[in-house]
Order: C-alpha cells, then sequence, then structure tokens
C-alpha cells in the first residue's frame, strides 16, 4: 500500500512527523506500506517553481493514499494567485477527482470543558460533514477580476453544481447515514440561490432510493447557528464546497480545538487524501507546540476507508484516547489539572500507547 505523505508549509512537517511515527509502528506490526515523501504548497514553489509541481502529480497519481500536513503562509501571500500554496491544494483535488470531503466533529469526553460550549450542550457530539470539494464556486467558470461597463473594477465567481455531481455526493452522504443514525440534513441556500434550489431538489429525488434514511433540509445560515445552539440534533449533514469549508470549520471548534479534527478527501474508488481540518499556523510553527492528534486521527481515517482496515483504524483511534485519558495535551487543548506536552511528545505518547 502506497502512502505519500506532503508534509506541505508552517507546522505541517512538524504534525506529520508524528503521523509518520504511527505509520512506522504499523509497518513494523507488519501492515504492508510503502512511504514516500514530495513537496506541495509553499515547500513545492520554493523547490519547484509550482504549488503541485510534476514531480509531486506523479507520485501522488500513483499513491494509493495521501497523507498531507498543511499549506500557506505569509511569504506567499505576494506570489500571482496561480503559485499560492493553496493552488496547490485545490489543484491535487481536482487531478485526483477527489470530490468527497468527509470532516467527522467528534467531541472526546476528556475534553468537554475544552469547548467554548457549556458540556451539556457537546457533550456526546459525533457528527459526519460530508463537503463535496471539487466544484460550486470555488471552481466554476466564468471567475476573476475585471473592469465593468462603468469602469469600475470588479470581482466574480461563479456557483455551479452539474446534476452528476449533487449524486454523486449525495450517494457518498446517504450510505454514510445508514452506517450511522440514519438522520442526513442537506444544507442549502434554495431561497436566495437557484444552484442550490437545483441541489436541493436533487437530494429529495435521491432520498426514493435510500427509504431507510430520514432527509432533512437546512438553510446554511439556520444550520450555522443550530450548530451552536443544538448541535447534537445533527448526525451526518451534506452540504456544496463553499458551505461545507464554512460549517465544517465551525463545527470544529465544538469539539475544543480544530487540532483535534482529521478529514478524508475520497474520489470514487476510496482512494484519499488525508489531512487536519486546519491550517498551516505559521505563527507556532517551528515552536513544537502545535497539536499532531488530528492528523494522527486522518491517518485512521486512512486505514478505514482506503485500506479497509477497520482494526488497525481503532488501533489508532483507542491510542489517541488513551492518551488524553492519561490527561496529556497540547496548548491547545490545555485546562488546569492536565498536563501540557509539545507536539513530539504527544507523537511519542500515541507511539507507546500503540
Amino acid at each position: 500500500m502506497k502512502v505519500l505523505i506532503l508534509p506541505g508549509d508552517g507546522i505541517g512537517p512538524e504534525i506529520v512527523a508524528q503521523a509518520r511515527k504511527v505509520l512506522e509502528v504499523l509497518k513494523n506490526d507488519g501492515l504492508d506500506l510503502e512511504l514516500q515523501e514530495a513537496p506541495l504548497g509553499g515547500a513545492a514553489y520554493d523547490q519547484y517553481g509550482s504549488p503541485y509541481p510534476e514531480f509531486t502529480q506523479n507520485l501522488a497519481r500513483e499513491a494509493d493514499a495521501i497523507l498531507l500536513g498543511a499549506v500557506g503562509g505569509p511569504q506567499y501571500d505576494t506570489l500571482d494567485r496561480p503559485l499560492r500554496p493553496e493552488r496547490g491544494l485545490l489543484a491535487i483535488r481536482k487531478d485526483l477527482g477527489l470530490f468527497a470531503n468527509l470532516r467527522p466533529a467528534i467531541l472526546y469526553p476528556e475534553l468537554a470543558n475544552a469547548s467554548t460550549l457549556k458540556p451539556e450542550v457537546v457533550s456526546g457530539l459525533d457528527i459526519l460533514i460530508v463537503r463535496e470539494l471539487t466544484g460550486d464556486i470555488y471552481f466554476g467558470q466564468p471567475r476573476g477580476i475585471r473592469v465593468n461597463e462603468a469602469g469600475e473594477r470588479e470581482g466574480f465567481n461563479t456557483m455551479l453544481y452539474a446534476e452528476s455531481e449533487i449524486r454523486r455526493i449525495g450517494h457518498v452522504a446517504f450510505q454514510a447515514a445508514q452506517k450511522r443514525g440514519k438522520k442526513l440534513c442537506s444544507v442549502d441556500k434554495a431561497n436566495v440561490l437557484e444552484t442550490t434550489e437545483f441541489w436541493k431538489e436533487i437530494m429529495t429525488d435521491m432520498a426514493k432510493e435510500y427509504p431507510d434514511v430520514e432527509l432533512s433540509h437546512m438553510l446554511v445560515d439556520n444550520a450555522a447557528m443550530q450548530l451552536v445552539k443544538a448541535p447534537k440534533q445533527f448526525d451526518v449533514v451534506v452540504t456544496g464546497n463553499i458551505f461545507g469549508d464554512i460549517l465544517s470549520d465551525e463545527a470544529s471548534m465544538l469539539t475544543g480545538s480544530i487540532g483535534m479534527l482529521p478529514s478524508a478527501s475520497l474520489d470514487v474508488n476510496n482512494k484519499g487524501l488525508y489531512e487536519p481540518s486546519h491550517g498551516s499556523a505559521p505563527d507556532i510553527a517551528g515552536k513544537d507546540i502545535a497539536n499532531p492528534l488530528a492528523t494522527i486521527l486522518s491517518v485512521a481515517m486512512m486505514l478505514r476507508y482506503t485500506f479497509n482496515n477497520e482494526a488497525a483504524a481503532q488501533r489508532v483511534e483507542n491510542a489517541v484516547k488513551k492518551v488524553l485519558a492519561q490527561g496529556l495535551r497540547t496548548a491547545d487543548i490545555f485546562e488546569a489539572g492536565t498536563t501540557k506536552v509539545g507536539c513530539s511528545a504527544m507523537g511519542d505518547a500515541v507511539v507507546a500507547a500503540l
């Protein structure tokens, strides 16, 4: 099983190094893994002059799964837009057809007090957000910045979804709901945007194929409010690219820290790119204080979704639970009565628990 590791920028190399320790343990225990490494984002621009160079493309296409740290940094903000690190991330998603982004938001009992919401509101939280990843306003054409007929500069983007794109992500979401609580909430803005009115129409039609799943619809502004007001009402949420981007980050804070949230981006054959939901955090890069647990939990998602190895996935997740139960915390989840540790020490603790 070929795994391509893309450390990326900022804290990416630090957190990926801890996840790699976990992969090495599994490899030593008999899991047939071949690990390779390549640059993406700013690191790739520095080395190759492109955020997604041909060298990385070739390895990514050959890999069975990809583990990514994070991309971006202020030193790249003045580059032309096609050369910026974030374009490398969009490019690899598009190149590999990674259309389905799965972001679980799970609150571990030990972190109930780390959330900014009251424990009684978030205790027991277990949400899965299914985000369409290769369409919508992020990829729609035409787009750009131009001068209009009145001589004024304006920016423009196109929100666009084809029926096949909606049905493809719909199947992923309905099938995920079948394996969980059999509740699916489709989030749209059908009262204003024709694109999402069409989305709602297709999701409603697809519900006929999944009679065991209870489908509901919610406007995105209400969904944002309900995630804070009563988040445990949700089981699986499915939505488009831009809404999913925003809502999944909001959901992450229900769990106490975005440093706890893994994610998976899958193609039609479950080949996946696995990464923490957070960014490159350049302000803390190199300080050994980042939380590597989201990246380690992304390894668990890799084992589950791409390699279909539930036992190994649970082994990694149980190691994380054990470390939290021991009271070890990185700075983002630290509270009185627990022990603050750095990024590498947290990785070592997970390895010891394994």
